[in-house]
């Protein structure tokens, strides 16, 4: 049985039409609608198997739910160098923030240095998903320890109108606010970042359980 039936052997009809209502950009016919609990397993099953590496080659996918199994796929390649390859292939493809989101390599956590020179790339890319996707990759990697000024300069760089861009720019800051409050704050303070994303970092923030009260209502003294 091919991949793409295994897939439609799983949809589940009612909640393909809760997908399409969280994913309207893209066309809600490419939605089967198969749940992620059952994607991850699939990708397990296949992973390193004759087929799953093949499919890994397929490209471009018909469906939403082949793009979510190839990023899941992706997320349990364990070499560094054939992982960052998948995934610089695989971004030109990606269509959707949920795929963009849930594609997340485990295996990045442990080669940041290798991890950051690809980000440098994706950040500066023509494709809206390959550009949020190098914020996501930022904002999960390196807020902590491996936290550097510059990497908010960055993500304050982009200069876009695409509304997942500059969601994941306001999410960014937001969680960069919580983690790296002295760096990031002077952003805020100085009108660093457009009006639309400034004011989305501010609700996000006082949206967060992470931020202290009193830093909400400080932030929101800031709101433009």
């Amino acid at each position: 049985m091919s991949i793409q039936a295994r897939l439609f052997g799983m949809q589940d009809v009612a909640y393909a039409e809760f997908q399409r209502k969280l994913i309207p950009n893209i066309n809600p016919q490419t939605i089967i609608g198969v749940r992620t609990p059952q994607l991850r397993s699939f990708a397990k099953e296949l992973a390193k198997t004759p087929d799953g590496i093949a499919f890994l080659s397929e490209l471009p996918h018909r469906f939403f739910e082949e793009n979510q199994l190839h990023a899941f796929l992706i997320t349990q390649t364990k070499d560094i160098t054939l992982c960052l390859q998948q995934t610089h292939t695989f971004l030109p493809y990606v269509d959707n923030w949920a795929t963009c989101d849930q594609l997340s390599p485990k295996v990045f956590a442990k080669h940041k240095q290798e991890v950051l020179r690809y980000i440098r790339q994706w950040i500066v890319s023509e494709e809206e998903y390959t550009v949020r996707f190098a914020m996501g990759m930022l904002m999960r990697h390196f807020l902590d320890s491996d936290f550097s000024a510059e990497y908010p300069a960055l993500v304050a760089a982009i200069q876009s109108d695409k509304y997942y861009i500059k969601m994941m720019q306001a999410w960014y800051f937001a969680t960069a606010l919580a983690k790296q409050y002295e760096a990031v704050i002077p952003y805020l303070q100085q009108g660093r970042l457009d009006r639309w994303t400034h004011n989305k970092t501010i609700q996000k923030s006082i949206e967060s359980y992470r931020i202290a009260p009193e830093t909400k209502t400080f932030l929101k003294t800031l709101t433009r």
